[in-house]
C-alpha cells in the first residue's frame, strides 16, 4: 500500500475489516505516516528484546511494543531508533516511554509512544517476542498489518489494498 494513505479514508472504506486502537499515541519520530506487517515485544522497564529484535532486518515492518504503559523509563532512544531505520523497519509503537526526543525527530522512522522520559529502561533481557499484545482493547497479533498516521493507529487481518 502507498504511503499516501490516511487512516480515516481506510477506515470509510474498510470499516468492517480494521481495529481502531483508541490509545493516544503521540509521534516522535519523522515519519507520522507509516505501516507494516506487526512484529511484538512484551516487556517492563527493560529493552533488551526490543533492540534485539531491531537489530534484525525489518523488511517495512512495525514493531508493536507492550511496556505496560510504563513511563518510568524509556524504551527507545536515538541509537535503537536509528538502528531500526537502518535495518529497514517502517516504525515502532510503544505503550511506553521514549527519549531523545529532540533527536527522535530527525530520524526517518514512524516512532509513537505515550511520552518522554530521560532515564533509561534496565537490561535484565526479560519479556516476551512475537506474542500477541493487547493495548487499549485492541490485540495486535504477529503477522496482522498496522497503518498509522496523524489521527491513529489501525489493525487489519492482512494487508489492504487501495
Amino acid at each position: 500500500m502507498s504511503k499516501t494513505f490516511a487512516t480515516a479514508d481506510l477506515c470509510d472504506v474498510h470499516e468492517a475489516r480494521l481495529r481502531s486502537c483508541p490509545i493516544q499515541f503521540r509521534d516522535f519520530g519523522r515519519l507520522s505516516r507509516f505501516s507494516g506487517m506487526i512484529r511484538t515485544v512484551k516487556c517492563y522497564d527493560d529493552n533488551v528484546l526490543l533492540r534485539r529484535t531491531l537489530e534484525t532486518a525489518g523488511g517495512g515492518k512495525v514493531l508493536v511494543v507492550d511496556g505496560a504503559g510504563y513511563l518510568g523509563s524509556a524504551l527507545i532512544g536515538d541509537q535503537i531508533a536509528l538502528l531500526a531505520q537502518q535495518n529497514g523497519w517502517a516504525g515502532v509503537v510503544i505503550n511506553g516511554a521514549v527519549r531523545d526526543v529532540v533527536a527522535l525527530a530527525g530520524i526517518d522512522i514512524g516512532v509513537k509512544a505515550l511520552g518522554s522520559n530521560p532515564r533509561k529502561s534496565g537490561k535484565a533481557g526479560v519479556g516476551q517476542v512475537d506474542v500477541p499484545v493487547a493495548l487499549g482493547g485492541v490485540t495486535f497479533h504477529p503477522g496482522e498489518w498496522l497503518y498509522s498516521d496523524e489521527d491513529g493507529l489501525l489493525v487489519a487481518a492482512e494487508e489492504l489494498r487501495s
